[in-house]
């Protein structure tokens, strides 16, 4: 029987970090002080943080997409990766990007958080493929589908537990600061998406897309078919036998990877962390 492997982590106050991040700047992070003009990009792993990164980006640039030699995560940047005085110096309005739980995330009443779901089972796909493609950050190349949904449904990975993260937030997701969507609303309806974002924002960003010409331009440049070429913009360099970090965006991927146990296993605990919360109807169970 093949032994099963797992992704190499950096242990940190009991928490899973990559292995590229560094302990001094997660701490630096997770004491930022938010402050009114922040918005944050809050989602678990990906749920689709990279694709709500650049419609804020684009919202915030009059409909322009980030150009080829910009990168997003120096843009918007990733709060536990580069620490918070990297983001104190960014100019206002700021936007950073987090995975963390709502209780890790520096709050001030008057800064903005757009927390994006996915369902479980797409969202495992994705992050195995994240995880087996930074071979830096997981030394996971080998890995298997198997190997990492039993670390993923355990809460064994960074981030940890997909549940503990959701629920964190679902209880805030009618906050008066808080703007709660999710990836396949995105996918079924991007415009009403883009502008739930913008009038979130605030007026200014409600009149920029008021101009269809910058709404459509949003649209495209925020596409799977845009956002797949030109990946440089997006992540560090994976190797060329790694499936690319824009990989599909499909809704539903998931039924070409779990079999019927993993299915049962992962549905059972959907059921059982969501019951009795607003999160119980966000998506359709498989059975």
């Amino acid at each position: 029987m093949k032994k099963s492997i797992k992704p190499s982590y950096k242990l940190h106050k009991n928490f899973r970090l990559p292995m590229g991040f560094t302990p001094e700047n997660f701490d630096s992070g997770i004491t930022y002080q938010a402050q009114e003009k922040d918005t944050f990009i809050v989602t678990y792993p990906k749920c689709g943080t990279t694709w709500t990164q650049h419609i804020i980006w684009m919202l915030s640039h009059d409909g322009k997409p980030l150009p080829l030699d910009k990168n997003i995560n120096l843009e918007v940047p990733h709060l536990e990766e580069v620490g918070g005085d990297f983001v104190k110096y960014l100019s206002k309005p700021r936007f950073i990007k987090t995975h963390l739980t709502y209780n890790l995330t520096p709050y001030n009443p008057d800064t903005k958080y757009i927390y994006v779901a996915r369902n479980p089972f797409d969202c495992a796909v994705s992050f195995y493929y994240h995880t087996q493609g930074f071979i830096k950050h997981y030394d996971f190349a080998e890995g298997t589908f198997d190997d990492f949904f039993e670390c993923f449904i355990t809460g064994e990975v960074d981030w940890g537990d997909y549940f503990d993260h959701l629920l964190s937030w679902v209880q805030h997701k009618n906050d008066q600061n808080v703007l709660f969507l999710t990836y396949e609303s995105m996918k079924n309806d991007p415009k009403m998406n883009i502008i739930a974002m913008a009038k979130f924002l605030g007026d200014n960003y409600l009149e920029k897309i008021e101009n269809l010409q910058i709404l459509e331009s949003i649209l495209h440049h925020t596409s799977f078919t845009s956002m797949s070429q030109n990946q440089s913009r997006w992540s560090s360099q994976r190797p060329v036998n790694m499936t690319p970090f824009i990989r599909q965006g499909k809704v539903g991927d998931w039924r070409s990877h779990f079999s019927v146990s993993q299915t049962q296993r992962l549905s059972q605990k959907l059921r059982m962390k969501t019951a009795g919360t607003e999160a119980e109807n966000l998506w359709q169970i498989p059975e």
